[in-house]
C-alpha cells in the first residue's frame, strides 16, 4: 500500500496528491511546525523533509524522486527534457517563495539586503516572466505533472499571500482555469 506523508498546505505534497488522483493510496497529514509533527516526520524521513512516500517497507524521499519512482511503478510516461526544464523553473519559483516565507516566519524581513533573501528575490524576478511567457505560449496546456506543479505553487502563493496574482494576469488565469480539476477542492489547504 502506498502511503504519502506530508503537510496539507505544502505545494510539493499537493502536487503529488493531485497527480495520484485515481491511484489507491493513503495520505498521512502531519503538522510540520508542531513538536509532535516534527517528531512524527523524523520517524518517516531522517532528512526531515516532506513529502515522503512509503511503498510497503520502501521509503522514498523528495517529491522529484517520488514522482520518478511512481512514474515507473505505475507505468506512466517519463517527463521529456522540455518538461523537466519546465519543472526546474517551477521548482525554482516555489523554492524561492518558500525560503522567503520561512525567513519571514523566522522573524526576518524578506526584503532586507542579505544574500539569502536577495538571491530568492532575484530568482523570482527571472523565473516569473519566463513562466508567464511559457503559459501564454501553451507550454503548460493540459494537466500534466509540470502543469499540476505550477498550479499548486500559484495557489499556495495566493493562499500564503506571497504573490499578488493580479500582477501576473496570465498566471492568475492559469490558476483560475484549473480550479475545477479533479481533487483540487479536496486538497485545498484553506
Amino acid at each position: 500500500m502506498l502511503k504519502l506523508v506530508g503537510s496539507v498546505p505544502s505545494p510539493y505534497v499537493r502536487r503529488l496528491r493531485l497527480w495520484l488522483d485515481g491511484v489507491d493510496h493513503e495520505f498521512a497529514a502531519i503538522d510540520i511546525y508542531s513538536p509532535e509533527g516534527r517528531a512524527e516526520l523524523e520517524k518517516y524521513n531522517p532528512a526531515m523533509k516532506i513529502p515522503m512516500l512509503l511503498d510497503g517497507e520502501q521509503p522514498v524521499y523528495d517529491s522529484g524522486v517520488i514522482f520518478r519512482y511512481l512514474s515507473e511503478k505505475l507505468a506512466r510516461p517519463a517527463l521529456s527534457v522540455t518538461e523537466e526544464n519546465q519543472l526546474t523553473l517551477v521548482d525554482a519559483f516555489q523554492d524561492a517563495l518558500i525560503l522567503l516565507f520561512y525567513a519571514e516566519r523566522s522573524g526576518l524581513d524578506p526584503q532586507q539586503d542579505v544574500m539569502i533573501c536577495t538571491l530568492q528575490r532575484d530568482r523570482l524576478e527571472r523565473v516569473l516572466p519566463l513562466l508567464s511567457e511559457q503559459v501564454e505560449a501553451g507550454a503548460f496546456n493540459g494537466w500534466s505533472y509540470p502543469a499540476i506543479s505550477l498550479y499548486t505553487v500559484l495557489d499556495w502563493a495566493d493562499f500564503r499571500q506571497r504573490l499578488a496574482l493580479d500582477d501576473w494576469p496570465v498566471l492568475k488565469a492559469f490558476r483560475d482555469n484549473h480550479q475545477q480539476q479533479p481533487q483540487v477542492a479536496e486538497t485545498d489547504p484553506r
